[in-house]
């Protein structure tokens, strides 16, 4: 999904509305869409799984959109913001990974699930999340920032997570995985970054589009994982869901009340809570069926879902709260 990108580069107010009535439509229609997705795939697999080699390429063209939305302020904001930054990171980082440890322990879930759970909790944060923190009155800017490093980071920072987690249950390529992150996550929002601040004015008149880009090339990405596991789907589907639920819900409590603890404003404590809970599902399922099995890619195609559902009924309850300070 992409980012919202309202706080960035300078546009009209009639081309700013236009942007955020379409991320705000998508975000919102992204999980029907995933949906309808997954249930075709799942009643027709074998129209899909010829379509496997298309993942990486697919999960590129979203990171792309993703890098077309940044600026050079958004990285800026790093500077001018270290700590909210900083703890929110460091939160999605340690909480979603340990979370997913627990709840495979707790759920008792076979070795290829819970390397899938893990691999979404390693996963930077999800870009559906800045147009959530928009929709629950949160701080987009820091949103933006948070996913922006967290997507830069993850190059080193998920193969190590999942060598120090996962290596006893896998057999993990660390060097692999860097080198498939740098080349689906690094270089494409590195040429979208590059591309904004050379043809800032074309990028900008074709922002809108891009929500509903990002979602169609998930939707095609969920919909190769789903048939690559629909047997299989059908028997653990409701485990790896309630799963994902529950990671989900930790991260919600665990990133709201940390950031509180330490002293943080309101609207930055609802943007961590949705940075640390919405995790990149679509790069999640790419790196489980590159690296795993498509097994282990079905918490990362129901977290697509689920997600986005939680995401809305999050913002819908808290946009109604006053920010108080």
């Amino acid at each position: 999904m992409s980012l919202l990108d309202s706080h960035s580069a300078p546009h009209s107010p009639q081309a700013s509305h236009t942007e955020e009535r379409s991320a705000t439509l998508a975000v919102l229609a992204f999980p029907a869409v995933v949906i309808l997705c997954a249930l075709i795939a799942y009643l027709t697999p074998g129209a899909f799984i010829p379509m496997k080699p298309w993942i990486t390429p697919g999960l590129m063209v979203i990171m792309f959109c993703m890098g077309l939305t940044l600026t050079l302020p958004d990285i800026g904001m790093v500077v001018k913001r270290p700590c909210p930054i900083f703890l929110g990171v460091v939160a999605q980082y340690i909480v979603m990974p340990l979370s997913a440890v627990l709840v495979a322990k707790l759920l008792n879930l076979g070795p290829e699930i819970a390397i899938g759970l893990l691999m979404l909790g390693s996963v930077p944060g999800g870009t559906a999340s800045n147009v959530i923190a928009y929709l629950a009155k949160g701080d987009v800017a820091l949103s933006v920032a948070m996913t922006s490093v967290s997507t830069l980071l993850s190059p080193i920072v998920t193969p190590m997570l999942m060598l120090y987690l996962a290596d006893a249950q896998a057999n993990v390529d660390a060097a692999g995985m860097t080198w498939s992150l740098v080349k689906t996550v690094l270089i494409p929002v590195g040429l979208g970054l590059a591309l904004r601040m050379f043809f800032g004015r074309l990028v900008n008149a074709i922002l809108p589009v891009l929500p509903w880009l990002s979602i169609g090339t998930i939707g095609l990405v969920i919909m190769v994982v789903v048939a690559l596991s629909a047997a299989k789907l059908a028997v653990v589907g409701f485990v790896v869901l309630l799963g994902v639920m529950i990671q989900n819900l930790i991260g919600y409590i665990i990133g709201y009340y940390a950031p509180k603890l330490m002293g943080q404003k309101t609207a930055a404590c609802r943007t961590t809570a949705i940075e640390v809970s919405t995790q990149n599902s679509g790069l999640a399922s790419a790196l489980s069926t590159q690296f795993f099995t498509p097994e282990a890619a079905l918490p990362g195609a129901i977290a697509a879902i689920w997600a986005n559902v939680s995401g809305a009924i999050y913002a819908a309850i808290v946009r109604r709260r006053p920010l108080r300070d």
